[in-house]
């Protein structure tokens, strides 16, 4: 019997801008379900960013055609954001059909710009009016951004959003912004020249799982050792399991359960 997928196009929509690491995540997957589903089908991609995620999972909830053709990966933020309730989710997340996802454990780091002169906690601190970039409000960088600024206790910090992730990197580069949040692994990849010629001052890292320590960035201090009551450690403790969910690929309700088998056999 000739596969299903074969001759296909399949289209993965990215709730994100390119450029960024989801995307190069996703890239590194895409070869391999190509391979690994039967028929080797056409991959296309398509970026619908809007609201850490929650564009792209409300339309593959609301308007994605349920064929075994439209998958979708989307961040952290399409837990987190359905779970606490924020404005603007549209969808269900029991009614999802999921496909697995190829990561889940992370390394979050706080970096300010180094001529600001902030080379400690207590200047840090002492600094006033912090401008913190990010993507969007509901995004993992912009809330492990929040958290950062709460657990160090920042002095009137101004979030600034609207960027791609490479976007945030050159506005912090050109003085338009302050500090970030920031994947670990991708200072390493994508900036290195922050730690080759000290552009930037490390202030703190999260640990996803707690424990787990990054051989890069083992000397920052972890977050929950700012933790002042039960109440914040819980809060860590809550927003480091939406992040172990990693990035899913997901599918629309109302797949056929052939084709759902057959991508979540490719993904595995």
């Amino acid at each position: 019997q000739t596969p299903f997928y074969q001759g296909k196009t399949i289209t993965l929509i990215q709730g994100r801008d390119p450029g960024g690491t989801g995307d190069g995540r996703v890239r590194a997957v895409v070869p391999y379900l190509k391979k690994y589903i039967p028929g080797n089908p056409t991959i296309v991609v398509e970026y619908m960013p809007g609201g850490g995620g929650r564009k792209a999972a409300n339309f593959i909830y609301g308007s994605g055609r349920p064929d075994g053709l439209t998958i979708a990966n989307v961040g952290v933020g399409l837990i987190a954001n359905a779970v606490l309730g924020e404005p603007g989710v549209q969808y269900d997340l029991n009614k999802l059909i999921y496909l697995g996802t190829p990561n889940s454990a992370s390394h979050y780091v706080f970096v300010t710009k180094r001529d600001l002169g902030l080379n400690s906690i207590e200047k840090l601190r002492a600094y006033s009016g912090l401008r913190v970039g990010g993507q969007a409000v509901g995004h993992d960088i912009y809330f492990f951004g929040r958290l950062f600024a709460w657990f160090l206790d920042l002095k009137n910090p101004r979030f600034v959003t609207g960027y791609s992730g490479p976007e945030v990197d050159m506005a912090l580069m050109r003085g338009e912004l302050d500090a970030r949040a920031q994947i670990a692994d991708s200072v390493l990849q994508r900036s290195p020249e922050w730690l080759e010629k000290g552009l930037m001052d490390f202030h703190a890292i999260v640990e996803i799982p707690k424990g787990d320590k990054h051989p890069r960035f083992s000397n920052l201090p972890e977050i929950e050792t700012f933790a002042r009551s039960e109440k914040e450690r819980k809060l860590l403790a809550m927003q480091r399991a939406f992040r172990l969910g990693g990035s899913p690929y997901i599918l629309p309700s109302g797949t056929p359960k052939d084709r759902a088998d057959i991508l979540r056999e490719a993904m595995r």
